[in-house]
């Protein structure tokens, strides 16, 4: 059986914002990957000061880390981003939006402080194929 990802959002749902279903439906997945909280480090130490810098660098360790399962953002089921400051929303939605490219995984947004104060946003993942 292939993988299939299958975004829902039932009758009686709350409107959405932001390009998300309310569930993901997985069918024939023979492998999960939980993917821990990628902070926004580049490779070699390195950290942007500005968030959408963080916010790329977070994007492009997260898909490291599917890369190193063999798998793509084609792969991800649900996503959980971690703000340290609401007023990010909006700009964290953009690159969320171009990163996924029209890709629905499941999607969660927490405002909340986060282990290092450095650090402005963090994303962790669940990816299955």
């Amino acid at each position: 059986m292939t993988l299939r990802l299958r975004p829902l959002t039932g009758d009686g749902s709350p409107p959405v914002e932001g390009s998300y279903p309310q569930a993901v439906e997985v069918t024939g997945a023979t492998r999960w990957l939980f993917v821990s909280g990628q902070v926004p480090t580049a490779p070699d130490g390195s950290l942007a000061t500005d968030f959408r810098g963080q916010c790329e660098q977070v994007w492009d360790n997260l898909e490291t880390q599917l890369a190193a399962a063999g798998m793509t953002l084609d792969n991800l089921v649900k996503i959980t981003t971690f703000l340290a400051d609401r007023d990010d929303a909006m700009e964290n939605r953009a690159v969320r939006l171009a990163r996924l490219g029209g890709r629905q995984p499941a999607l969660t947004v927490i405002v909340t402080g986060i282990f290092d104060a450095a650090w402005k946003v963090e994303i962790e993942a669940v990816a299955a194929d």
